[in-house]
């Protein structure tokens, strides 16, 4: 067991797709106030070299585990190695996501199968593994990271902006489920963001993303994280998203499939 002096007095927050982009940016800030980390991604190298740089820096405990959260068995196979290392999560980033573009006819089914598991599956798994440990302590905290995708229809990304409407209406309903208990349930909601997230999903030459630059991560993760620690159900990153957002409750919805379908068109 690893429950030694170096986790004592400390919480842990364990971070999914944390070796780049919003998920290493909001775990920069857990380190930052002294919170042990338990950082999940598929870049074993990425993760050894934070893990060095950031014990030494904050004088942290930093576990690192290497796992491809589209196999199915991998939320449970994270739950059981961070309970043989004796490690009590207090606070659970569910980050780790990607998109897959293109018409729905045309895009490969295998792709869009994995997509679904890592957005929707594996952060309800991952959810429903770390909650009840949080309600027997009467504290916690669960970022899941949505999108402002949740809340439009998306054409040319059909199935990504569902996974994310999920999300969004999966954390909303728990935060409700969860009141009085000490334990918080907020939804991310960050919109275009500046990580390597668009070149992962081919979508690089879209009118959404080509010649315009979105928030960049750093602070996304700012405004995320602050929202997480005040206990917000839902944060919206930015005057513009959250614009976005609101102007949705009153614009039409052939409208809104118009207006994205248009913006995510190729240049």
């Amino acid at each position: 067991m690893s429950n030694s002096s170096d986790r004592k007095g400390k919480k842990t927050a364990l971070i999914t797709g944390a070796s780049g982009g919003i998920g290493y940016e909001l775990a920069r800030l857990f380190a930052r106030d002294a919170y042990n980390l338990v950082l999940v991604a598929r870049s074993e190298d990425k993760l050894a070299e934070i893990k060095r740089d950031w014990e030494k820096r904050h004088g942290i405990k930093v576990t690192v585990i290497t796992k491809d959260l589209s196999e199915p068995m991998s939320p449970q196979e994270l739950f059981d190695e961070v309970a043989r290392e004796g490690i009590e999560v207090d606070a659970l980033v569910n980050n780790a996501g990607f998109t897959v573009y293109g018409k729905f006819i045309e895009t490969e089914l295998q792709k869009e199968l994995e997509m679904m598991q890592v957005n929707m599956v594996t952060l309800t798994h991952l959810t429903k593994l770390f909650l009840p440990g949080m309600v027997r302590r009467g504290s916690g905290r669960i970022m899941n990271v949505a999108s402002t995708a949740a809340y439009l229809p998306g054409p040319l990304m059909a199935v990504y902006y569902a996974t994310k409407a999920y999300v969004l209406s999966f954390s909303e309903a728990l935060s409700s489920e969860l009141e009085g208990t000490g334990v918080t349930v907020t939804a991310l909601c960050p919109g275009i963001t500046e990580t390597g997230f668009q070149k992962r999903g081919n979508m690089e030459e879209s009118k959404l993303v080509a010649g315009r630059s979105g928030m960049d991560a750093r602070t996304v993760a700012r405004i995320g994280y602050k929202g997480f620690m005040e206990g917000k159900p839902i944060v919206v990153t930015g005057l513009r998203n959250l614009l976005v957002v609101q102007a949705t409750r009153f614009t039409p919805r052939a409208l809104m499939r118009r207006s994205v379908k248009r913006a995510q068109e190729r240049v």
